[in-house]
């Protein structure tokens, strides 16, 4: 008796013969090594991966799902994200799959990038901020093409809302003094402490996306990505604050009035002349209407 296990993905033919373009494992949990200054913790960060091989071969009827699996975990954790680091990963997974004729290998990292935020005007008050990251590497023919892209939160306040709120305090101070020729400052500020704020329709949380192309061998900065996206914006949101962080809040968003179009375009500018090329997709989570404001941009450095 043969006690050999079966291996039916190498002796039986697919019905339909095709090439596929990905085949492989999806979501699988893992640590990364992302070496950030700034960043929480030692490196080591809790992920999701896809890890995917090329099938060109129409004869082949799959892939080895356990050899992506082994490789990965044995990278994983040990290995910083780099782009030396990922070509030596990726190398080696299509390496792995030589009998199934596989000549790319893609993998996709999906992390929370933690670190500490100071308030806007308290000193010595912070607190801890998490920023979606993802890494996208694809090898092919011995060549890396490696992207990173995060996401940042931030408030927005849309100017004709504050136009509109504006117009109703002129006109409630027309009427309440428009018939004085005189006017006391201690008067105007009296009335102005009770009666001088009305919310602005379009004031909400936003979300910019921003996924960039890398040189295989630079270093990830993935840090240094948010904070030229938080300075870009002006107004990221906040951790722990204090009335006079709150303050400041409302002071920095009155005077950083912006529509969704104004948000993708100061990245896009922002983002020039730094990477190979970038994507940029800006969401504004509308306090007024049941749907969002969005604008998307891109840029690619000539070469690119």
């Amino acid at each position: 008796m043969n006690d050999r296990l079966p291996d039916v993905a190498l002796h039986h033919t697919p019905a339909a013969l095709a090439p596929l373009d990905w085949v492989g494992m999806q979501d699988i949990a893992l640590p990364v090594l992302i070496e950030e200054e700034g960043a929480a913790g030692a490196g080591l960060i809790a992920a999701r991966a896809d890890l995917h091989v090329d099938l060109p071969s129409p004869q082949v009827k799959g892939i080895h799902m356990s050899r992506l699996y082994l490789l990965l975990d044995a990278w994983a954790g040990k290995t910083g994200v780099d782009g030396a680091g990922l070509s030596s990963l990726l190398h080696s997974v299509v390496a792995s799959h030589a009998d199934c004729g596989a000549t790319g290998a893609r993998l996709a990292l999906r992390f929370e990038l933690l670190c500490r935020r100071g308030a806007l005007v308290t000193e010595s008050l912070a607190g801890w901020k998490a920023y979606p990251a993802t890494i996208d590497a694809v090898w092919r023919a011995g060549v890396l093409e490696l992207h990173a892209g995060v996401t940042v939160a931030y408030s927005s306040t849309c100017p004709c809302s504050a136009a509109l709120s504006r117009q109703l305090l002129a006109q409630a101070f027309e009427q309440r003094f428009g018939s004085q020729v005189v006017l006391k400052p201690v008067d105007a500020q009296a009335w102005l402490l009770e009666h001088g704020s009305l919310a602005t329709p379009h004031s909400q949380r936003s979300l910019a996306e921003v996924r960039v192309r890398l040189a295989p061998n630079a270093p990830l900065r993935l840090l240094a990505l948010i904070d030229l996206i938080e300075t870009a914006l002006a107004t990221p949101v906040q951790t722990a604050v204090k009335r006079a962080d709150e303050q400041a809040f409302a002071r920095l968003n009155g005077g950083n009035l912006m529509y969704v179009e104004d948000a993708a375009r100061r990245l896009r500018l922002a983002l020039d002349g730094h990477y190979l090329a970038a994507q940029v997709t800006v969401r504004h989570l509308e306090s007024l209407h049941a749907h969002d404001a969005v604008a998307f941009a891109s840029l690619a450095q000539a070469g690119a």
